[in-house]
């Protein structure tokens, strides 16, 4: 049972995915569901890591375009560093520790173990995601071999993301790069993997030196293979506005970026993200299902109320339980006014509209969509 907050109704998994219209059988779309779609240019492709497949192909269920299925086991503490280290840097606090008590005995780790991930993705897809996107970038550590396996055995597409993801994940080399020679490292990434997009490309939060040019540099790739691409923001997401402005001054159109983190910028007139959707951009919308909830249903319903639909992304950034971006946050949304046609809008519509490009370099592997 999914919780809808304090003194509200609970509802099963069942009914958040009748939310969506997507019912018992989430791959069954209608003639007419299809029909009202968004319409896709000559060529477009969804590259997933087993082949490309055709937008349509993706019209039954919702695409998740900011998880995680593969991170090594230090990338906790490294990401806890990272934090502390931007926060003293701008003289904020410590960030308040987690829980108390002694540390509760680890949980089997579906990152760890190919078995429990097949099993995550399976209960995924019957929860109604048709495909998600893994945003382990390089450098962050994934275990690319391990999401196929995963992928494959769980019958569900998963789009690999890549690139270079922030300062204090830069290989020591990126100081040393000039920014041709990273747009050089970024598209020979995403001919090998190969990548459906370009992400999570971030910085922490005020931009560094080196942020700025492999902002610069993934812009000059973008322009070069059409990929798609996220970021990340760090916290409260001073960033956004500046990423935005680097991407679009490479020649980048906001219409292929997704600002991420962005329910982290915790704002009632969401100023911000206003202004990123006025030039295009989606804002995304990426760490639900959680306890951050509450915070996010009023900004979320600001947009819709100012007629930003068409402009949101969703997704949880999770590690397990990728569903509940369906089952746990999209009920909150209905509860709080959000119609059936604007959620499925923004959960199976908006990120095929994102991720749905023309390649402008072969896919070294040869998968094709099906016709």
């Amino acid at each position: 049972m999914i919780g809808l907050g304090r003194g509200s109704r609970t509802i099963t998994r069942r009914q958040a995915l009748e939310l969506l219209g997507l019912g018992v059988a989430a791959t069954a779309v209608s003639t007419t569901a299809r029909a009202q779609g968004p319409a896709f240019p000559q060529g477009a492709v969804i590259r997933t890591l087993s082949r490309d497949m055709a937008p349509t192909e993706l019209a039954g269920g919702a695409t998740l375009f900011h998880e995680h299925l593969s991170l090594p086991p230090d990338f906790g503490a490294r990401f806890s560093a990272a934090t502390a280290a931007a926060r003293a840097a701008h003289g904020l606090p410590p960030a308040p520790a987690r829980g108390g008590g002694p540390a509760a005995p680890a949980a089997p780790d579906p990152m760890r173990d190919v078995n429990l991930m097949i099993e995550e993705l399976r209960t995924a897809k019957r929860e109604g995601v048709a495909c998600i996107v893994d945003a382990g970038a390089e450098a962050m550590g994934r275990d690319l071999a391990f999401v196929r396996q995963a992928a494959a055995a769980a019958d569900l597409p998963v789009v690999a993301a890549g690139g270079f993801y922030s300062q204090p994940f830069y290989p020591n080399t990126i100081a040393g790069m000039s920014e041709d020679q990273i747009v050089r490292a970024l598209v020979a990434q995403a001919d090998d993997v190969p990548l459906g997009a370009f992400g999570e490309i971030g910085s922490w939060d005020e931009m560094t030196v080196d942020e700025r040019k492999v902002f610069r540099a993934v812009g000059k790739a973008h322009l070069a293979t059409n990929l798609p691409i996220f970021t990340h923001t760090g916290i409260p997401g001073k960033a956004a506005i500046e990423q935005l402005n680097i991407l679009e001054d490479a020649g980048v159109n906001p219409a292929r970026v997704v600002i991420g983190h962005l329910g982290n910028l915790v704002d009632p007139n969401v100023y911000v993200h206003k202004a990123i959707c006025r030039r295009g951009a989606f804002v995304g919308f990426d760490r639900q299902g959680g306890n951050g909830d509450p915070t996010q249903v009023p900004l979320v319903m600001a947009l819709l109320d100012a007629g930003f639909a068409d402009h949101l992304l969703f997704a949880g950034d999770a590690s397990r339980g990728y569903g509940r971006t369906l089952t746990g946050f999209l009920p909150k949304l209905k509860a709080a006014g959000a119609t059936d046609d604007v959620l499925r809008r923004i959960t199976v519509d908006n990120p095929r509209r994102f991720l749905a490009f023309v390649p402008k370099r072969p896919r070294k592997d040869g998968g094709r969509p099906r016709p």
